[in-house]
């Protein structure tokens, strides 16, 4: 994945995984399996992570206890990396992992005010795809990006009109998760234009009226 991980890293990484899975005995942070816990969680939140260029401010829509955003902020020192959740009970573990480069928000995606303020906005499947574009393309600055983390079954939808939003589609990225059968799919959509101020709409609206 483009990454060259020190065994100090490795070692934050299973303290990590210690830590979630001792939570998860009392909290119900994640239903993966510990065993597969590398590659289903942390494998998978750096798939794409070549795709964030260097120096990125990023948000992360829809962390729970921290993914992508807590493997993103570990490998990728360079960026400064925000996870955005509306659980306290998941904001609340993760604030017990911390690390220099990540910052945690408690607060419904439609509802926060930070908009334009990211280089990169991300999220695994946090809802349906229309629906996670008009979530994340208000925070993204123009000239940024946003790289929703999809499944191949989405394509067609992927390749929509978004122009609405202020985003264009740059390239689709499909790669598989290396030690299973597991495909993923990460679009580019690059923020050509500002957001219009009614995006993003109540999440009812949202959920009743679908943008595609």
């Amino acid at each position: 994945m483009g990454l060259s991980v020190t065994s100090g890293v490795l070692d934050q990484f299973e303290v990590f995984e210690d830590n979630l899975y001792a939570a998860n005995e009392v909290m119900n942070l994640t239903r993966i399996p510990r065993e597969e816990a590398w590659q289903r969680h942390f494998v998978d939140s750096l798939l794409f992570q070549d795709l964030i260029p260097l120096g990125s401010v990023v948000l992360d829509i829809g962390t729970g206890p921290g993914f992508p955003a807590w493997p993103l902020a570990v490998v990728r020192v360079d960026l400064q990396v925000v996870g955005l959740d509306s659980s306290g009970k998941m904001l609340g573990f993760l604030s017990q992992n911390p690390l220099p480069n990540l910052k945690t928000v408690q607060a419904r995606a439609e509802e926060w005010e930070m908009r334009e303020s990211f280089d990169v906005v991300t999220g695994r499947a946090v809802a349906p795809l229309a629906a996670q574009l008009e979530l994340s393309a208000a925070f993204c600055k123009v000239g940024g990006r946003v790289l929703p983390m999809r499944t191949p079954a989405e394509r067609e939808q992927v390749e929509g009109d978004f122009s609405s939003l202020g985003l264009k589609l740059e390239e689709v990225v499909e790669r598989a998760l290396p030690g299973t059968d597991v495909v993923r799919l990460s679009p580019i959509f690059n923020k050509v234009g500002q957001t219009p101020q009614r995006f993003p709409r109540p999440w009812s609206e949202i959920k009743r009226s679908p943008i595609l």
